[in-house]
């Protein structure tokens, strides 16, 4: 296991996501372990880390998960265009109106910055 404690901070989590964390805490607790277990699991950098991530979720097709996760590549140190290319190169995998549609989400939080 690789110690990637250098991960840049990571943008405050929505609404509901608090409310979630603060009805079930142990789960969310072990949630977050997770995530920082498989972060560590493995040689990628936070900032591909962040892309993959996105490419996940925009492959998918989760709407709230592209919205945190184009927040996080932001912070992760990811520019709009390298952001904005993880969706174009969904075009020819997902099909064009998919990756239109996840281009939208991304714009969502591009448009924001």
């Amino acid at each position: 296991m690789r110690n990637q404690s250098s991960a840049p901070p990571q943008p405050a989590p929505p609404a509901q996501y608090r409310r979630f964390a603060k009805r079930y805490p142990a789960l969310i607790k072990a949630y977050e372990a997770l995530g920082e277990v498989t972060a560590q699991a493995g040689p990628l950098d936070p900032k591909t880390r962040a892309l993959v991530k996105l490419a996940l979720a925009v492959g998918a097709s989760l709407e709230g998960a592209v919205h945190s996760h184009s927040r996080r590549a932001l912070t992760s140190g990811c520019s709009p265009d390298e952001i904005r290319h993880v969706v174009l190169l969904a075009a020819t995998t997902l099909g064009f109106p998919s990756m239109m549609a996840a281009l939208t989400w991304v714009e969502d939080v591009l448009g924001r910055k």
